[in-house]
């Protein structure tokens, strides 16, 4: 499940059960929930794998976007469906593909910017099959994204942010301003070291530097399932959530950035070592 706040305090829901996509909304601060709409009407193979949520923003005008990923094969190959409702949540339209490559997308992050458009972000394998015809070794996937100016509709073409992170944790999204989105995601670091990395975008289409938040020196050659979380405050201040199972540390783990994510603070244990 994945909550969202609409500009007028109302709570929205969107969660994955028995195969399909529904919303619901609470005007009372969750302690009643209006009836459940169906986003999708026939049952789909979803993604069900432990990080994969689906993505829910609400307009200031009431118009509704959400995307979610679906698998295509057993090897867990996905694909990332976007979908809008312009009636304040009654219908939904047609879930339509994020992007028209058909290589593996999964772990899709939403957000808001300032001026009503929405920008996501999400995990995308289609750089892998050129790299093994190049002769290339290739870890992990890409960070793609994508931005649509019509609330949800219609997405741009999909672009690389980053290569070789990790491909099987979700993403965290805040924006550091307005046009300034930010993601937080598990990167593939030298020598298969699967530690957390932030990028801020210096406008929806143009990336910023990969930025290591901490230095946990998780070397492992497998999927964690295990993505991190962003928000950044009214300040300028990012917070950032992980958990990590390194060498250096073990654990979850809380650090800030008070310069744009270029350096954070010592990382913070959340809770206590001898009960995790």
């Amino acid at each position: 499940v994945t909550p969202a706040f609409a500009a007028d305090g109302t709570l929205w829901l969107v969660w994955m059960a028995g195969g399909k996509i529904s919303v619901a909304s609470s005007s009372d601060a969750g302690r009643n929930f209006s009836t459940p709409v169906q986003v999708t009407k026939e049952r789909l193979n979803l993604d069900w794998g432990p990080d994969a949520r689906p993505q829910i923003v609400v307009g200031k005008n009431g118009g509704i976007a959400l995307a979610f990923s679906l698998f295509r094969d057993k090897a867990f190959n996905g694909q990332v469906l976007a979908t809008k409702s312009a009636d304040g949540g009654k219908s939904f339209a047609e879930p339509k593909p994020i992007t028209s490559n058909n290589e593996s997308q999964r772990f899709v992050a939403l957000g808001l910017d300032a001026d009503g458009s929405v920008f996501a972000a999400w995990i995308d394998k289609r750089n892998r099959v050129p790299a093994k015809q190049e002769g290339r070794k290739y870890e992990g996937a890409g960070l793609f994204f994508a931005s649509s100016k019509d609330g949800g509709a219609v997405y741009a073409e999909a672009q690389l942010a980053t290569d070789n992170t990790c491909e099987c944790c979700r993403l965290g999204l805040a924006f550091a301003g307005p046009g300034r989105p930010a993601v937080v995601f598990r990167n593939i670091f030298e020598g298969g070291v699967r530690d957390h990395a932030v990028m801020t975008f210096a406008d929806p289409t143009a990336p910023g530097e990969v930025r290591r938040v901490s230095k946990d020196d998780w070397q492992i050659s497998a999927c964690p399932h295990h993505g991190p979380s962003l928000s950044i405050s009214a300040a300028g201040a990012y917070h950032v959530t992980w958990y990590t199972n390194g060498k250096a540390r073990k654990g979850l783990f809380y650090a800030r950035s008070e310069d744009q994510g270029r350096t954070f603070s010592e990382p913070l244990p959340i809770g206590r070592a001898d009960r995790n």
